[in-house]
């Protein structure tokens, strides 16, 4: 069904020096459709301070104060998992366009990134939605934002030695890992922190979690895959008496005795797709499968 007046938030990488023809295409694609937009102020000021672009939104908006019906991501997979943690329960879908290499999440090339605009004004567009996981701590805050839509690991500090993960799921003991950290991901994050560690692929349909070991002590221990309804508690012990928490990268230092609880959030995160993207394609593309394959008949 086609849409008239929308609202949108945009997203982008300051620091990312390439891109400006694509941002004045999307805006002005946004321009013609008579849409209100609204830019992130960082985005904004870098747009405007750095690359010295002559642009007219609708507004500038700080932190979480906005209102909106989708939100655009310029940048890598990293720009688009920051925009939705500022999304969050805001119930908003994200539309991401890659400035630089294909992405998971970011998977609109800057050559379509405004005829995916005109997608969503044409109600071209279908919703996939990814679940979210929420890290909590007790006896030490978390002072950042809580929810992920990759992963939530705990890990050691720097150079500090090895640390022990004591590991339960709903209350049973699993194991006590000892590593250079445990990766707690979500299916979407399984293409990320988890497989550069070993993790399997999960495909985002599926209701799963991975514990994938960082580095692990023992090479008798695996990534292990369990049902995302379930609470999954870890207490770490370090040499260093302190650990990092880091959620979809975002960081914190632990010290030592706080216990780490992941579950499943509330909420989802819904991201805007064309209509002719594929998930097996794209992931066959970024993972390289079938280069150098010459296809014979079998005989």
């Amino acid at each position: 069904m086609a849409q008239d007046h929308i609202r949108f938030a945009i997203f982008g990488n300051e620091y990312s020096p390439n891109g400006a023809g694509t941002v004045i295409g999307i805006f002005n694609a946004l321009r013609h459709h008579n849409a209100e937009y609204y830019v992130d102020r960082p985005y904004y000021d870098y747009l405007t301070g750095i690359l010295h672009l002559d642009i007219d939104p609708t507004g500038v908006f700080d932190g979480y104060d906005f209102d909106v019906d989708f939100a655009i991501s310029l940048g890598g997979d990293g720009t688009f998992l920051r925009a939705a943690s500022r999304v969050g329960k805001k119930n908003v879908p994200v539309l991401g366009v890659n400035m630089g290499h294909l992405g998971f999440l970011a998977d609109i090339a800057p050559d379509e990134a405004e005829a995916a605009i005109n997608d969503i004004f044409e109600g071209k567009y279908r919703f996939v939605e990814r679940s979210v996981i929420e890290a909590s701590t007790e006896n030490e805050p978390f002072r950042g934002n809580p929810y992920a839509l990759n992963e939530v690991a705990v890990l050691k500090r720097d150079i500090a030695s090895m640390i022990l993960i004591r590991t339960t799921i709903n209350g049973e003991y699993l194991t006590t890992y000892q590593a250079d950290g445990l990766i707690v991901s979500t299916p979407t994050g399984s293409t990320a922190y988890s497989l550069s560690n070993g993790g399997p692929i999960m495909v985002p349909s599926t209701d799963v979690l991975c514990l994938t070991p960082v580095a692990p002590h023992s090479l008798n221990v695996r990534p292990i895959v369990i049902n995302d309804n379930v609470t999954v508690e870890l207490e770490v012990e370090s040499r260093s008496h302190n650990f990092l928490i880091a959620v979809d990268g975002r960081s914190e230092k632990m010290q030592e005795g706080t216990k780490v609880t992941i579950r499943k959030a509330p909420f989802v995160i819904r991201i805007v797709k064309r209509l002719s993207k594929q998930y097996y394609k794209n992931l066959r593309d970024k993972m390289g499968w079938g280069q150098g394959v010459v296809h014979q008949p079998l005989k």
